[in-house]
């Protein structure tokens, strides 16, 4: 008999071809801005997403080094992008390319802006591929689902 491991991460919401998932944040990281494909895609009002950190959408699936990535990129090159596994507010998920960069005024970094878009199947297969990777190369916990 084998074992049955039912997740609450297991229910995938599909990001509509043409849409554009945008957000700004403050330098810490934390939502000042949500469009209306962002809080319908993520499952949360506006008003859920304003103030909180945007790792209210980070998934379990992704690796603590792409983050690290992310940041470490942002910080020497303006910029990063990536493919990215986002949590929704009923613990289903969606799959986005997103591109990160920096907003400046008067040469001074006051924000990030990310826009987000829709990526392939054979694209998220291989994305979550190199993920199970990199967590269990890095020792962290790696999710099982085993069915019959």
């Amino acid at each position: 008999m084998k074992e049955f491991y039912e997740s609450e991460f297991m229910i995938e919401t599909e990001v509509p071809q043409g849409e554009l998932i945008i957000s700004r944040t403050d330098l810490k990281g934390n939502i000042i801005y949500a469009n209306d494909s962002f809080s319908y895609i993520s499952g949360y009002h506006p008003e859920e997403l304003i103030g909180k950190s945007h790792n209210i959408v980070r998934h379990p699936d992704m690796p603590k080094a792409v983050f690290a990535d992310l940041w470490q990129k942002l910080n020497s090159d303006g910029k990063w992008e990536g493919i990215v596994k986002n949590l929704r507010k009923d613990k289903g998920y969606y799959w986005v390319y997103a591109n990160i960069s920096g907003i400046f005024k008067d040469g001074v970094l006051i924000e990030y802006k990310s826009i987000r878009t829709p990526i392939s199947f054979k694209d998220k297969l291989r994305a979550q591929n190199k993920y199970d990777e990199i967590r269990n190369r890095d020792g962290e916990n790696i999710r099982k689902v085993v069915y019959s």
